[in-house]
């Protein structure tokens, strides 16, 4: 927390330039001293390039990771004045959101989503509640307040008893909830896909929570094009509204296969978005429940 303070001082009193110009040692660290990420880092690559990546591939991966981090210090601070954001199917929000029962918006560590909660803050009726699990909603709540105390807001954290329930009131409200839905839990059931090529397993929690309260669902990502420029995307990916009990795993397994495929559409688009520094593509465990 001193450090993210120190670095949130830096950069809103010397500007965007010098506090940038720390994240070429935050990259090169990584890119030198973390073995780990750095063979997660090459593995993605070579998928999502369609070639064995250079150390200067690896270095850019890291620094757009290290870039989209440091933007939130001023995207919290609502300094929306330093970025060129382009939206892509804004227009699709607009029209589910028209039908007055809100929607979900789930995405992956592809890209910022924290642009994507820019866009809500500019425009309230966009506004984004995120849903994560509980440790993770403490980690983001705890930066933000070191950033900005006022931009600790719109987080609900799984697992208390009245999560779903507040969901819901967003929901029915007719507002939009945010999930990211790329990461695994230890207990939680997977769906097998394909992404860039070679096999993986996705949660199945997050499109079940969409189907069970019968909403839209629209991909997003907000992918970092370098310099001050971003291109966010929404891209309609199920409408639960009106499935079925007995359509539920049907629309489940498509909704599931057409994130895969955006994922990996955006991951060739944008290659050096994908954050995951982890073995993405490992084998589903032993014990992973039916996804039936």
């Amino acid at each position: 927390m001193l450090l993210l303070r120190a670095m949130a001082w830096i950069s809103m009193h010397l500007g965007r330039r010098v506090g940038r110009a720390v994240l070429h040692l935050s990259a090169g660290y990584f890119l030198l001293f973390a073995p780990a990420s750095r063979r997660a880092s090459r593995d993605y690559l070579r998928r999502a390039l369609g070639r064995p990546p250079r150390w200067r591939d690896l270095y850019r991966h890291f620094f757009t990771f290290a870039a989209t981090i440091h933007d939130r210090v001023y995207l919290v601070n609502r300094r929306f004045d330093l970025f060129d954001f382009e939206v892509h199917g804004g227009d699709i929000l607009r029209r589910l959101l028209a039908g007055g029962k809100g929607l979900f918006l789930i995405g992956a560590h592809l890209g910022s989503f924290e642009v994507i909660r820019a866009i809500g803050r500019k425009d309230t009726d966009l506004r984004v509640a995120m849903i994560m699990r509980e440790d993770n909603a403490r980690k983001i709540n705890a930066m933000l307040a070191a950033i900005n105390p006022e931009a600790v807001q719109d987080i609900i954290g799984l697992g208390h008893v009245d999560s779903m329930l507040k969901v819901r009131e967003r929901l029915d409200a007719g507002g939009l909830v945010g999930m990211l839905a790329d990461r695994t839990s230890d207990n939680g059931a997977l769906h097998p896909v394909q992404v860039l090529g070679a096999h993986a397993h996705l949660p199945k929690g997050p499109f079940r929570m969409a189907a069970l309260l019968q909403r839209p669902v629209v991909f997003m990502t907000g992918l970092y094009l370098g310099g001050n420029r971003y291109a966010i995307h929404f891209d309609p990916l199920a409408d639960f509204s009106t499935v079925k009990r007995d359509q539920r795993d049907a629309a489940l397994t498509a909704a599931m296969n057409r994130y895969a495929a955006l994922l990996d559409q955006y991951c060739r688009k944008a290659p050096y978005n994908w954050f995951n520094f982890f073995d993405f593509w490992q084998p589903a465990p032993a014990t992973t429940p039916s996804t039936s």
